[in-house]
């Protein structure tokens, strides 16, 4: 377990994905560190381009890069969109870790999910469950393809001594998140539900699944400061999993948001949609032993992503689209330097 100072002031700092939930976060975190921030639209680079991204890495050459873009969505996005989820993911990861290592990239930060250990791991997961067994089939696509970016930032640091490290989210909620109906995270999904309810006045809210299923759920502001902590202190091929080291059945967060939104009404269960892993807790001892530890509990983690949701609603900025938002395919403006606070405008996710 290598660790090694990397100083971020002063750096060029390309955070790929800059709009979505995690992207966002980092961005806000970042403006305290006093680096010089990158971030690129479409129409300047469309990621699952090679010599796109190519073109665009030999004229900027960021020293750091946070490879937060993906493809994301939970459960019925992930097995609607199967084949889109595993190209698209392969696209970007291999583009943008090759780019940056064809272009002198002094670190890069790549991310994985939760959703990549087997279905039946043994729990709590730890780093070295991957690839020990079978995977969740209704998201095995895009896990495969995280898989594919894990083991690509290891082999680049194997065979070029690439300083690439990977780290492993948990279930993450907060500001920038997405409220789709379908293509919402659960977080995001019984926050919208049970606030129309209130606001309808509704009797009842039926929440997805059997309310079994246990979730491990960490502040998206968290994990950005984690990220930050690991770039500038870990340098080692071992994945890191980021999470709280605590989980909660999916009816009892229910009722968590249910008390947070200030909804009164009954809760139901729709047991003909999927559950998906029935347990899902990380093992952060590692990342303990490396000196963090998350700071924002659950409940009030919920209060402030309320405040987000009824912030994002107030702005216009709800939308429900089609598909699960392509985070770093159509994101944010042309490659600038950036300062101050930017709040992040809805990623797709789904329940999962």
């Amino acid at each position: 377990m290598a660790s090694t100072a990397f100083e971020l002031k002063g750096k060029t700092v390309f955070v790929a994905g800059h709009r979505g939930m995690v992207g966002s976060a980092l961005m806000r975190r970042l403006a305290r560190e006093g680096a010089e921030l990158l971030t690129v639209s479409r129409g300047e680079v469309d990621l699952r381009d090679q010599a796109a991204v190519n073109a665009w890495f030999a004229a900027k050459r960021p020293q750091a890069v946070f490879l937060a873009a993906a493809k994301v969505g939970g459960i019925v996005a992930n097995n609607t969109l199967r084949a889109e989820f595993l190209y698209d993911n392969l696209a970007i990861s291999s583009n943008l870790i090759q780019a940056a290592h064809a272009n002198g990239c002094e670190k890069l930060m790549f991310f994985g999910s939760s959703c990549i250990y087997p279905r039946l791991a043994p729990q709590p997961l730890r780093e070295d469950s991957m690839l020990t067994g079978p995977l969740e089939p209704t998201n095995e696509p895009y896990a495969i393809a995280k898989i594919a970016g894990i083991k690509m930032a290891e082999a680049y640091r194997s065979q070029y001594g690439a300083d690439f490290i990977s780290v492993m989210p948990t279930n993450l909620y907060g500001p920038g998140d997405n409220y789709h109906p379908e293509y919402s995270h659960v977080v995001a999904a019984l926050i919208r539900r049970f606030h129309e309810a209130k606001v309808s006045g509704a009797g009842s809210v039926v929440v997805w699944g059997t309310g079994t299923p246990r979730r491990e759920f960490l502040y998206v502001d968290d994990l950005a400061d984690a990220c930050i902590h690991l770039m500038k202190t870990y340098s080692s091929p071992e994945l890191v999993n980021i999470g709280t080291g605590e989980d909660i059945t999916i009816a009892e967060f229910a009722l968590l948001v249910a008390a947070a939104v200030g909804y009164r009404g009954e809760i139901s269960f729709d047991t003909s949609r999927p559950d998906g892993t029935p347990r899902k807790l990380l093992d952060v001892s590692h990342l303990a032993r490396l000196g963090w530890r998350a700071q924002t509990s659950l409940e009030e983690g919920i209060k402030l992503a309320y405040r987000a949701y009824l912030g994002q609603s107030n702005k216009g900025h709800q939308s429900d689209p089609a598909h699960p938002r392509q985070v770093g395919l159509r994101e944010g403006n042309p490659a600038r330097r950036v300062r101050g606070d930017y709040p992040g405008r809805p990623s797709a996710q789904a329940i999962r």
